[in-house]
Parts: structure tokens; sequence; C-alpha cells
């Protein structure tokens, strides 16, 4: 709940005046002296290990750097294992420990979003080694790089060419940059407290007592944690542009409407973007890619997916999650040509709007079926969710009190769909190419802020801060 927090805020503000008080030059220490109060203010154990990972890819880096070809590979492959090494350890060693073993499971000291700045420093090494980048010397700069907190968290995960200029250059202050950060942190909240936090009611209500229900009870549950997975993510990380933003700072974007994708391999295109990216570029294309013939290409595919199951969290469901995923796009690849002349065979046009919202439809299906793995407790539990929702016919629940009994009142469900409505139309306008914010921005004064007073107050009214509600940490701030 770090990013939703005045006292995240008071830090936010603090930092930005004194970014734009000191020179232009300088700037870059206010960032730095942000990242170590953001640390010592969130999360004050762990740190040391965090600190030698820096120092140890610091050093690593720096050394490939002055080696021949041969060397510099074993060099790489020792600082590839150093700092996956933490990860391993402290993430996933409890699966074997606690599920494998069945001891007691070890309580560790996990440092703050040790799963994003782990792929930032792999990638960031991978780039040295490949010569792409050349390796930061100031190891001062190399702090504030993999340290930057508005993205330390939850993503997205940076590359060093991106951001190098805009952390160490400084900004110079600019009102449009600041106005949109600005929307982007009203936008964040919105979906956090009046989306995320309110389909996660009926979501945990359900899947917490999965023997209860069946049905249409979990039908509902899975698609409003669809929804939920996708609005409280797409929060954080609209926050940590946001605030970004506020610096001047530019983040890539992490999604692209990924529920409007027409295939699983457009999907992972839309979703989660620095992940995906970085899975292809350091995982799959490394491995080969589709360089090598279909077989392989298949099986490389099952690596990468595996590898994303695996950095999404210790646990059977997670890999079959991953597994799931790239099993979706073998087969949809190799029934291709199949589909198409079904398609044709039924007077289906290969422009048409219906054969557009058929592949949208059982896209989204597909990908919730793999949320359900993914959002329970356990695989066991997960495949019999998926078991008890297709095998009992009870629509008519949907049609009576008993959703009211799920933890909303009619009102709250009211403001969840009303919610929903306003999530998906955004999205359509997106995809039409068009931005809501920059025709917000183009308005007079007097509109533009009465709409961002309007949609504050409306947050603040509607959203999870009322009473009996309690705003939820963010999903992948556990990752």
């Amino acid at each position: 709940m770090i990013y939703i927090s005045l006292k995240y805020y008071a830090l936010v503000l603090v930092a930005l005046l004194l970014y734009y008080i000191f020179p232009v030059k300088k700037r870059w220490l206010v960032l730095l002296a942000g990242n170590i109060a953001f640390y010592v203010a969130f999360y004050k154990t762990g740190w040391w290990i965090f600190l030698g990972t820096i120092i140890f890819s610091y050093a690593v880096t720096l050394l490939m750097d002055k080696l021949f070809t041969k060397m510099r590979k074993a060099v790489f492959i020792a600082g590839i294992l150093g700092v996956t090494l933490p990860w391993l350890v402290l993430k996933n060693s409890n699966f074997i420990v606690d599920e494998l073993l069945g001891t007691d499971p070890i309580q560790w000291i996990v440092p703050l979003g040790i799963s994003f700045y782990t792929l930032q420093i792999i990638g960031y090494m991978a780039d040295v080694y490949m010569k792409r980048i050349s390796p930061e010397k100031n190891i001062a700069k190399y702090i504030l790089f993999v340290s930057y907190f508005p993205q330390l968290i939850q993503g997205p995960i940076p590359r060093y060419g991106q951001l190098q200029h805009q952390l160490v250059d400084g900004n110079r202050f600019d009102e449009e940059k600041i106005v949109k950060g600005f929307q982007r942190i009203v936008w964040g909240f919105f979906l956090k407290l009046v989306i995320a936090d309110k389909a996660a009611v009926i979501v945990n209500t359900v899947f917490d007592n999965y023997p209860a229900y069946s049905g249409a009870y979990i039908w509902l549950a899975s698609f409003l944690y669809s929804i939920q997975l996708y609005a409280d993510f797409l929060a954080c990380t609209t926050l940590a542009r946001g605030v970004s933003g506020l610096f001047g700072i530019e983040l890539m974007q992490n999604f692209e409407r990924p529920y409007y994708a027409l295939s699983i391999k457009d999907f992972w295109r839309r979703w989660h973007i620095s992940l995906s990216t970085w899975l292809r570029d350091y995982i799959y294309i490394p491995l080969g890619g589709n360089r090598k013939g279909k077989a392989r290409k298949y099986i490389n595919l099952l690596i990468t997916f595996f590898i994303s199951g695996m950095w999404h969290g210790a646990g059977f469901k997670f890999l079959v999650w991953g597994i799931i995923h790239a099993v979706y796009q073998i087969i949809g690849e190799l029934t291709y040509d199949l589909r198409e002349k079904l398609y044709d065979i039924c007077g289906i046009r290969p422009d048409s709007k219906k054969k557009k919202w058929i592949k949208l439809t059982g896209n989204f299906l597909l990908v919730n079926f793999a949320w359900i793995i993914f959002r329970a407790s356990t695989l066991r539990k997960g495949t019999q969710l998926i078991y008890n929702m297709v095998t009992e016919f009870n629509p008519w629940v949907l049609l009576n009190n008993r959703l009211f009994t799920l933890g909303l009142a009619w009102k709250e469900m009211l403001i969840l769909g009303i919610g929903i409505y306003i999530l998906h139309k955004v999205g359509v306008y997106q995809e039409e190419g068009r931005s809501v914010g920059d025709r917000i921005f183009d308005q007079p004064l007097l509109i533009r802020w009465g709409v961002y007073l309007t949609a504050i107050v409306g947050i603040i009214l509607f959203g999870t801060y009322g009473f009996g509600f309690d705003a939820q940490d963010f999903i992948y701030g556990g990752f």
C-alpha cells in the first residue's frame, strides 16, 4: 500500500521541491537521496542484500569491460549466478522446504522489490556483455538507476539506455509533464480504489471459501479477478509513471489494453510489456527464438514461460500457469489454418466485427482460466475451482439477492460496475489511437481542473477508503 499512502506522497513532494530548486546538473543527487529516503522510510531491513547485489553487479560490469571474449563470458555467467542466487534463495527456497520436504518454512528477510531489480540488473549486465551499452563508471549514478524509487517495487522494469540520460542529465520544469504526471496519479488511484479493491471483496470471498461456491459464483469471481488484477497492476505502474513524470522522467508504458488482444501472443505483447520484452530479449532470443525450426521454437517458448511462472512466485501453480500460456501459443499456431477454414466455412469474413469479437471473447476466456490457477492458493484448489465452475449450472444466482452475500451491497456493486465501464470506454478510446489525458489537458484551465477535482472527490467518496474497507496491498507487490 506504499504507493497510495500519505507518507509516500509527502516524500515525493519534498523530493519534487528540492529537485527543481537544485541546479539542473545536480538534480540527480536529489533523486539519489530520494531513493535512500524511500528505502529507509518503508523498508529498513534487507537493504544490505540490495546494496551488496548492486556493488557486485557494478564490479562485474567494470571487469567485463576490461576482459577478452572468453574471460568476459565466464565473468558474465558468474555475475548472473551471483545476482540470481539471492532471489532464488529468498523467494523460492521455502517452496522446497515447505512443499517438497514438509518442514517449517524459513523466515527470510526479503529486500523490497527483489524480483524487479534482479531482472533490471541482469538486463543491464547482459547489455554490457553484448556491448549494447558502456558500463556506468560512477557507482552513485549506477545506484540511482537500480534503486529509482517510483518503479522499484512493481516496475515497469527499465533498461539502462531508457533511463540513463533522463536520470542523470536533469530535467527542467515542464508544466505539461507535471500536469500529465498528476493525471496519471489520479487515474491510478481510481483504478486501485474504485475498481481493484472493490472487485477484491467478491474475489476473496469466493476464492478463499471455494468449497462453498460453484457454477456462476466462480464464473463471476474469476471474471472479476481478471479485472482486479489488471486494474491493480495497471494502477501501480500508472502511479509509478505519474510520480516519475513529475520529475520529467518518462517510464515505459507497461500495458496496452491486454483484454482486447485477439490471440495469446497478442496478449503478451500488451500485458506487463516490460517483463514480456525482457523475457523475449534475454531468454527467448538467446535460446534461439524461432530461428532453429518449429520444434526448437516451441521448446524455447516452454522454457521462457516456465521462467516467467517461476519469477511470479514459488509453487507448482505458478509453473503450471506459465506452461499453460506456452501451450496456448503452441496450439494457437498449430491450429491457425484450421480455425481460419472454419471461419470461412461459417461465412465469417476475415475483416468482420463478428470474427473479431469471437477471437477476443475466446482469448479472454483462455486467459481467465489460467488466472484461476494463478489466484488459487494451490494448484489443487485451482483445478477444483475450474471443475466446480463447469459442472454446475446455476445462472439464476446472478439475478437474485444472493450476490449481495459476497461482501458488496448493491450500491457498491453499482459503483464497481460504473468503474469497469469507465475503464472499458477509456480502453476503447485508446485503441482508436486517442488519449483521454491529452484531451483533458487541451481544455481551458477551469474545465481541466474541474475534471480533476471531480475525479478526486469521486475517488474519496466511492473508493475503498470508506468505513469497513481497507485498501489492499498491490498484488504485484508480492513478487
